[in-house]
């Protein structure tokens, strides 16, 4: 048994991790699913990678129906919460080929749990449709018809697949650089026309409570975010780029707390979306 735990605890964390959003119900789901697995005849399993998969998708989705109303009743927009770095070990995946990128995530909370289910599998865990249909019990012809519909409710096709990784460190470099310089020029030519902002305060510290569009926005709200920041501690915010979700991200430090922290999206070379996470129930493990 603990050698099935420690070959696929990693899978099945980042399967759990992304149709859920949180590390919390992630780490749930993986212990319940282990503890119930212990229970049952293994030397008759003849699949523990895939019976293990449709246990944690199947708890998965009871957990992402029960979300819903308290996603809904969430103040401002809800993003998922970032991964801290110590799991890379704990769960460590096969070549990165486990993790959609944060983008991704933030845009699988458009789907259905039965769409999120078979874009996740397919996508980030490539499984093909035959094993797709055996874990959600469901013909494989209505599999193929949710993936269609989930790229559809997210806007994407096979060009969007962007891999983790994709934002060099440089470029979110320059970036803030320029921010903390207050070269707008700079800002402005690095931010796509129709660049969204979205920010996740769950209401206990502020934070937009509504997405920031247009590059001229986005880039005034950053601007602001740093000056009220320098004003209210006398010192600018530490600013950290690292790995966060396998991917390069920005951790904002004030008087040595982390206060939030930022991911990207880039679209034919230009910044095309930010997210920032600063409610501090998310940030906990960074």
């Amino acid at each position: 048994m603990l050698e099935l735990y420690e070959q696929y605890k990693g899978l099945l964390f980042h399967l759990a991790y992304q149709m859920t959003g949180t590390v919390t119900d992630a780490e749930d789901a993986v212990q319940d699913v282990f503890v119930k697995f212990q229970s049952l005849p293994i030397k008759q399993i003849r699949e523990p990678k895939a019976y293990l998969c449709k246990m944690v998708t199947n708890r998965c989705l009871d957990e992402i129906k029960s979300a819903r109303n308290r996603r809904e009743q969430y103040f401002g927009p809800w993003l998922p919460e970032p991964i801290p770095e110590s799991y890379s070990e704990t769960y460590e995946t096969v070549e990165n080929q486990e993790l959609l990128s944060y983008a991704m995530l933030v845009l699988l909370e458009r789907l259905s749990p039965s769409e999120r289910a078979v874009f996740v599998l397919r996508e980030a865990l490539g499984f093909d449709y035959p094993e797709i249909a055996g874990l959600i019990d469901k013909t494989e012809a209505n599999c193929r018809k949710l993936m269609s519909r989930a790229r559809g409710k997210m806007g994407i096709t096979e060009e969007d697949l962007i891999g983790v990784g994709s934002v060099e460190e440089e470029w979110v470099n320059r970036f803030f650089t320029a921010l903390s310089e207050g070269n707008a020029e700079h800002v402005l030519s690095l931010l796509a026309d129709d660049a969204v902002l979205l920010s996740d305060g769950g209401g206990k510290v502020i934070a937009a409570t509504r997405p920031v569009e247009t590059r001229e926005r986005v880039a005034r709200f950053l601007s602001g975010i740093l000056r009220q920041a320098q004003l209210e501690d006398g010192v600018a915010p530490e600013i950290e780029v690292r790995e966060l979700n396998h991917q390069t991200g920005v951790v904002f430090r004030q008087a040595g707390n982390v206060t939030g922290v930022v991911f990207f999206n880039i679209r034919n070379g230009l910044l095309q979306d930010i997210y920032i996470v600063r409610n501090p129930d998310k940030l906990t493990g960074i």
